[in-house]
Parts: structure tokens; C-alpha cells; sequence
């Protein structure tokens, strides 16, 4: 230490020299030694107390969360949550009984107990214990075990669909399987044509607009977005803009803004010629968007064109959208659907948005990708898709008995006869939900709407002309696979058996349950996404946590529950393009020049400024939230880690413990943006 050059990795590796007795020619004195020893037992204290920290830390959170609870309106799921506490409650007496047997030595590992004979019982408690052991063996492991066997049939059915659908989308890379186009309909053979679009050209952008979306796409870079008018600038078009505003004192404001951009787009000459903008608002405000859908389409004017684009606010379609969609109707009058791949501006910004973007991205480079290329058939998304207009009228347009009106029309479609297409290399900008709350309403509309739909639908599956193999993809694969089986038994295996087997271990998972075909199933849905690497696990135990959200959705859906039929518009956090950007930098240097110029007022303009701060109104604070299903499962899993830490069983342990961390901070609202 005398010696300032002296560095830390000559210290390292003067420690490892001295403590294997090597290099004994270049042994350092004895104090050298002790500082490295001393430096070493810092490190060491320091990684003990990491653990400590992040708990204290996570305390203070939780005690945080408790102050500000903000009660969850309309959860609709007692029956589950009463579920889940009785079940901890249980698990709790039960590990008290286990350590209090391991403490006395009465502990029995095994499928097979060795019961100790009648004179070995030495108290009323040990004989208490050992009725319990042949009661659990004799009727309570059996139905676990047929339960987990169930179980674990439609997951090993589940991944096997999962691997289909990976070596479809290799087989598509590997050959460069793509839809083509024969011809382009936007070049016209006549050279003096005014226009470079043929005549059975004729389209009708909608944008379903709602809440501060619209104020956002009312700024000077947002508008191009709006409604598909930065796609039309190339292409020369009429646009139909439909907009549903929310209920109170905002849909006034809203409206005067946008008739006031659309007035000034008219009166401005950047327009191409021919461009028609036309705002409609919507007075019966039922339906929601199927509703809103519905009331654009019985206008008069819609008869005259042929295809309907279709864009949620917060969409920013490429200028070339068109030129890369439309051509593909051509030549094909089956043809009803284009879709477009969702891109996003901030998959980056924290954890849940790159978790979702995983979850998303094999969604459509693997689902829709693979249901397009080999049964012409997928989910319609909703938005960034061009429709014909005659596949929608016969298919008896948008209905409103669901909260998945786009899936709803697009198995009418496809029992019609129409086909889709999914365009996997034309990519439309759009933002994922920064925060969980919006993510977990979200999540609850898209795994309940599917249910709905099911229940409405299979009557016209069945009946309907079309070939028996599309009716069982329909039925087996697209609604009862993927849509319920997915989310029943993501919830029953992990969160109910496995905890359960902690306590019944003559019902035992095996480790390949448990860890390696998730990790391998998970490693699959990353694939699409591989920058997203790094977060397989946290991606693995994210969905097994998400699905207690799922689950409830599925239960919603399929038995008709009140929850059901919830609509939440889904909160973001608007992220703009580059324009809204420099707009609102300019608009904020602005702001900072009338600030320094209010310094040299007079005390009565002062006065006025003052008035007006009193009078503006004042801001909620939002707090985050707690969501007790998440917290008490969080229990549930991690009481089950410390039966299993008795029974030295070391992946269930590994497993339950992360698993239980993961349910505890996403039921503390620690995912994602933070709320203050």
C-alpha cells in the first residue's frame, strides 16, 4: 500500500500466489497481505449485503404501495382471490406441521413413506402426523397426480404446436416463401395519364381516435399519421376520418381541434389533388370501436370504394403503405385481407416493454406468418390492414356482441370463403403500454374476447359448408389450443400444482416439467426477438405470472362473467415521431422565452399570471397499485420454496423461489412505469 502504482489486480494476484504457495520469490510483505485479505472481505460483505439491501429496498416499497393503495374498481374475480387465500392459508398450517415433523425427526421423503409401526409412535402428536401422511397418500395424492398428468398432456400438446409453427416459419426463411405480386396496379400504361392509379382505385382510410390519441395526432407531425394521411400523400387518395371521443367535457375540446386541422389541411395546398378529408363523429356512442367501425361504414359514400385501410391513432403507417399493400388485391378476387407487421417505437423504453415485444414479435413472424404462407388464414390485428370492402359486407360487417371485433370478422371472413394474407416485411410504427396496469387490461380484453366469440361462433363452425380440416383448425387449434388450453394450464400446472406437490410429494412433477421444456419453449418464442436474449428468464416467469391474468380473462369470457364484457381504452404514454419532437422542443424554448420575459413584469401582470396558476386545475396524483392475487400468490410460491428447501429438492426450490419474487414485484406494481 505504500507504493501508489500498486493495483488491485496485483493485489489479486499476489492474494492467490500467497494462499497457493506459488511464486514464492515475489511474495509480498506481510502487510500487503493482510490489506488484500481485508480487500476480499469487503467484497465479500458487500455481496452479503446486497440481498439485504434490495429486501429493505423492496420493504419500503411495499409499505409505499400500502399508503397509496388505490383500490381495484370492477375486479370481478372474488371467486378466484378467495381461492388463492384459502389456499395459502392452507399451505401455511401445512409447512408449519412439515417443519415442526423435521424439527422432531418424523420428516419422510418418497413416493413410497416407510411407516414407522405401533410401537414406534412415541406422542399423540406423532401418531396425528402419521394419520396425516396415510391420508394424503391414500386420497390426496391420487387426484393430484391424475390433475398434474392432465395437465401435463396439454402442455407437451401445447409445445408441440409451438415447435410446428417454429419449423414452419424455418421452412419459410429457408425457401424465402413470400407473397408476390403479379403485377403493379399504381404504374398505368398510358404515359399522359394525369394520375399514375388505375381507375378501380378507390379507398376510405378510417382512424379509430379516442382520448389524448387524438391530441396527439393533432400536432404538426402527428397528423401525417392521422387517419393515413402520410400514406396518401404519395398515393393521391380520399380519406374518411371517424372519430369516437370520450364521454364528459373532453369530446367539445376535441372536436373543435380536430375540425379546426382538418379545416386548416383543406384550406393548405400541400395536399395532393384529388385528397377529400371528411370528419365524422360518431352521437350514439355504443359498441365501442365495432360500433365505431359500424357507423363508418353505413355512410353513403362508403358504396363507391372498393377497400378500407384501417389505423388506431397511435399508428404511424410508412408513406409507401399503399404501394406496398394494394398491389396484392390484384389479379386475386378471393383475396380480403392484407395485413401489415406492428413495429414498435419503444420496445426499449423498460422491462415490460421488452417483454412484450418478445411476446409480439413471435406472434407475428411465427403465428401470422405461418397461418398466412400455409392455411391463408390468421387473427385480423385490428389495424394496419387494408380490407375489401365486399368481403366485409359478406360477412355481415362489424358486430358488436364482442370485445374482439376484429377476430370476430375475420372468422366470419374466412367462413365466407376469403382469404388473407400477412405482409411480414411491411412494418407500421406503434407503442406498447409502458405500464402494467394498462398491459393487465389489455391482456384481460384480448384472452376474454376469444372466449366470447368461441361461445358465439361454434354453431356456425359447425354448420358451415367449408372443408372439415379449416372447422377443426378453427375449433382445435385457433380457439381451444391457443386460446384456452394455453392459459389453463399455464395457470394450473405452476401455480396451483406445483405448490401442491410441495406439500404432497407422493404427487411429484419431474424436472423436465418444471424447467426444461419451458426454458425450451420460451428459447423458441425468443427466437423472432434476438436482441431480447438476455431476458429469457425474466421472459419465462413473466408469462407463468401473467397468466393468473389470462386465466381469470379465459373464465370471464367463456362463462359470461361481468368482466367479460369490459372495455378499457388502452393507456400509452404517446410517444411521437421525430417532427412531434422537434415541435415540441421549439414549443418548450418557447415557453422558457415567455418565462424570462414574465420576470420583468409588473407587480399587476404579476398579479394576473398568479390568477391564472390559482385557477388552472390542479393535477391527480396517480399512485401505483396493489394487486392482491399477484401478492398472495407471491406467498403461496414462496411458502411452497421453503417446503421444498425441507425436502432438499433443488430445482423446484430454484424455481418456486424466482417464481415467487417475479409474482411479488409485478404484485407490487414494480414492472414497468412507475406511477407517482
Amino acid at each position: 500500500m505504500e507504493k501508489s502504482s500498486y493495483s488491485i489486480v496485483e493485489m489479486g494476484r499476489a492474494a492467490v500466489s500467497a494462499l497457493q504457495g506459488r511464486e514464492k520469490g515475489r511474495g509480498k510483505n506481510a502487510k500487503q497481505f493482510t490489506w488484500v485479505l481485508l480487500l476480499r472481505a469487503h467484497r465479500a460483505a458487500g455481496c452479503v449485503a446486497w440481498p439485504a439491501a434490495t429486501l429493505w429496498a423492496l420493504l419500503r416499497a411495499a409499505k409505499k404501495r400500502l399508503e397509496l393503495r388505490q383500490s381495484l374498481s370492477g375486479d370481478g374475480d372474488k371467486v378466484l382471490f378467495r381461492f388463492i387465500k384459502g389456499f395459502l392459508a392452507l399451505s401455511l398450517a401445512t409447512l408449519l406441521v412439515e417443519i415442526v415433523a423435521h424439527w422432531k425427526g418424523w420428516h419422510f421423503q418418497g413416493p413410497l413413506l416407510p411407516l414407522p409401526e405401533t410401537e414406534e409412535i412415541k406422542s399423540w402428536m406423532h401418531a396425528a402426523y402419521l394419520s396425516w401422511l396415510s391420508f394424503r397418500s391414500d386420497y390426496i395424492a391420487s387426484p393430484i397426480q391424475s390433475l398434474s398428468s392432465f395437465c401435463v398432456v396439454l402442455f407437451i400438446i401445447q409445445s408441440l404446436d409451438r415447435t410446428v409453427l417454429c419449423l414452419g416459419c424455418l421452412w419459410i426463411k429457408l425457401k424465402g416463401i413470400k407473397p408476390t405480386i403479379d403485377s403493379d396496379p399504381f404504374k398505368s400504361d398510358d404515359p399522359e395519364s394525369p394520375t399514375n392509379i388505375t381507375p378501380w382505385f378507390l379507398f376510405r382510410f378510417q382512424c379509430a381516435m379516442r382520448g389524448r390519441n387524438v391530441e396527439q395526432s393533432m400536432t404538426p407531425g402527428g397528423w401525417k399519421s392521422c387517419a393515413g394521411v402520410r400514406a396518401i400523400h404519395q398515393c393521391n387518395l380520399p380519406v374518411r376520418l371517424a372519430e369516437r371521443s370520450p364521454a364528459g367535457s373532453g369530446p367539445r375540446r376535441l372536436r373543435r381541434r380536430v375540425h379546426h386541422a382538418v379545416d386548416q389541411r383543406r384550406g393548405r395546398q400541400v395536399e395532393p389533388a384529388g385528397v377529400n378529408i371528411v370528419y365524422r363523429h360518431r352521437l350514439v356512442r355504443t359498441g365501442y370501436k365495432a360500433g365505431n367501425l359500424k357507423s363508418a361504414m353505413s355512410c353513403d359514400y362508403v358504396k363507391e370504394y372498393e377497400f378500407v385501410a384501417i389505423f388506431d391513432a397511435d399508428f404511424q403507417p410508412n408513406r409507401d403503405f399503399l404501394t406496398q399493400t394494394i398491389p396484392h388485391f390484384q389479379g386475386d378476387p378471393e383475396l380480403g385481407l392484407v395485413q401489415a407487421r406492428w413495429s414498435f417505437v419503444n420496445k426499449d423504453e423498460n422491462l415490460l416493454t421488452r417483454l412484450q415485444n418478445v411476446n409480439l414479435c413471435f406472434h407475428f413472424e411465427v403465428e401470422q406468418q405461418v397461418n398466412g404462407v400455409f392455411l391463408n388464414f390468421f387473427g385480423f390485428n385490428g389495424t394496419a390492414g387494408v380490407w375489401r370492402r365486399k368481403a366485409l359486407e359478406e360477412s355481415g360487417g362489424w358486430l358488436e356482441r364482442t370485445t374482439v371485433e376484429d377476430m370476430d370478422i375475420a372468422v366470419r371472413a374466412h367462413l365466407c370463403g376469403w382469404k388473407f394474407i400477412f405482409l411480414n416485411d411491411v412494418k407500421v410504427l406503434c407503442e406498447l403500454p409502458e405500464c402494467y396496469e394498462a398491459y393487465r387490461k389489455q391482456q384481460h380484453r384480448w384472452h376474454s374476447g376469444p372466449m366470447q366469440l368461441f361461445r358465439l361462433c361454434l354453431p356456425t363452425i359447425i354448420k358451415s359448408k367449408v372443408p372439415t380440416w379449416k372447422k377443426a383448425n378453427l375449433i382445435l387449434l385457433f380457439f381451444l389450443l391457443r386460446k384456452l388450453i394455453l392459459p389453463f394450464y399455464s395457470f394450473t400446472l405452476f401455480c396451483v400444482i406445483l405448490p401442491l406437490t410441495m406439500f404432497v410429494p407422493e404427487a411429484e412433477l419431474p424436472p423436465w416439467v418444471i424447467c426444461y421444456i419451458p426454458f425450451f419453449m420460451s428459447f423458441l418464442n425468443i427466437l423472432p426477438a434476438p436482441r431480447s436474449f438476455p431476458f429469457i428468464v425474466p421472459y419465462l416467469l413473466f408469462e407463468n405470472t401473467m397468466s393468473v391474468t389470462k386465466f381469470h380473462a379465459m373464465v370471464s369470457g367463456l362463462f359470461q362473467l361481468g368482466s367479460s364484457y369490459e372495455w378499457i381504452v388502452t393507456k400509452k404514454a404517446g410517444r411521437s415521431s421525430e417532427p412531434d419532437l422537434l415541435a415540441a422542443a421549439e414549443r418548450e424554448s418557447k415557453l422558457l422565452t415567455q418565462q424570462q420575459l414574465h420576470r420583468g413584469a409588473s407587480e399587476s401582470e404579476l398579479a394576473k399570471l398568479n390568477e391564472q396558476r390559482v385557477e388552472a386545475p390542479p393535477v391527480k396524483k396517480k399512485a401505483n397499485k396493489i394487486y392482491r392475487k399477484e401478492l398472495f400468490l407471491a406467498l403461496l410460491l414462496l411458502t411452497a420454496a421453503v417446503r421444498s428447501l425441507l425436502s432438499a429438492q433443488g430445482i423446484h426450490f430454484y424455481f418456486l423461489l424466482f417464481q415467487g419474487i417475479s409474482f411479488l414485484l409485478v404484485g407490487l406494481d414494480l414492472v414497468g412505469e412507475q406511477i407517482t
